[in-house]
């Protein structure tokens, strides 16, 4: 064990997260410093985080998911991150399992997380929730995201990586308007990556791809057994490859169709 407590600085990104941020944050409290990138919420969450006496709240503009959290990785004052999404929480266990690893003289430089995954209030054991895992701890001098990623971010790691025990808990199901909301603007996205990689609309993805995402995520990865939870969260992700090739072929069209750079035409979808 080393002598001396290790730092930490736990890290968020937020747009129009009342209603979950306050659950993060409060599991965050034992953290050395909190600091929240905010992208100009309206509901209330800015207001929020600039009146708790913890958080260090900064608001900027939104461009996408790997730019934002580089940005708040950046702010960050000590080596060892904590970096959550604002509807994640973690248990006490976690905050203690977290505090004691840190501390621990680990070689390792980055830890997964498993989450799990909540429908409104109630755990989803299946529909492809069962092995979601993400890096959640990690030192911020051996990490970085991939640039190429601007959904679903995908961070580099020099070294050692490691997984908790404990379970992060994951509340991203409020209701279904909500959820539905976040898939859709992710397969936006996705569309905008897809375009700058050079992969292209067809047809038959548009037909294929998402009758495949849902007999995955409802037969294979066993959504059937989540009842009426693995319906809707099956049928969701599969609206949100619909919407993934929709706007491909929207972005597709305009770039044949418009005198504008495609590198405009990008950063205005995005």
């Amino acid at each position: 064990m080393n002598s001396q407590s290790e730092k930490i600085s736990a890290l968020i990104i937020t747009y129009n997260e009342i209603g979950y941020i306050e659950k993060c944050i409060e599991s965050m409290v034992f953290a050395d410093e909190i600091i929240v990138v905010d992208s100009y919420s309206t509901d209330g969450t800015f207001e929020y985080l600039e009146n708790h006496p913890k958080v260090k709240v900064i608001q900027r503009p939104f461009e996408n998911f790997t730019d934002q959290k580089s940005f708040a990785l950046r702010q960050a004052s000590n080596d060892w991150v904590l970096f959550l999404d604002a509807d994640e929480v973690l248990t006490p266990k976690l905050q203690n399992e977290i505090q004691h690893t840190i501390n621990s003289g680990t070689k390792k430089n980055a830890f997964w997380f498993y989450r799990t995954f909540m429908f409104k209030d109630e755990k989803v054991f299946f529909s492809g929730c069962q092995t979601d895992k993400n890096y959640r701890l990690f030192r911020k001098s051996k990490v970085a995201f991939a640039k190429d990623k601007i959904v679903h971010e995908t961070l580099n790691v020099i070294g050692e990586s490691g997984t908790l025990k404990t379970r992060l808990i994951h509340y991203s199901y409020k209701d279904y308007s909500d959820f539905k909301g976040k898939i859709l603007k992710y397969g936006r996205m996705k569309a905008i990556e897809s375009l700058r990689k050079g992969r292209r609309f067809s047809y038959a993805k548009l037909v294929i791809k998402p009758i495949w995402k849902f007999f995955n995520r409802y037969i294979i990865r066993l959504g059937l057994f989540d009842g009426f939870k693995g319906l809707v969260l099956s049928y969701i992700h599969a609206r949100g490859v619909v919407e993934h090739y929709k706007a491909l072929k929207a972005l597709e069209t305009e770039t044949r169709t418009s005198t504008a750079p495609i590198s405009t035409i990008l950063e205005r979808a995005a």
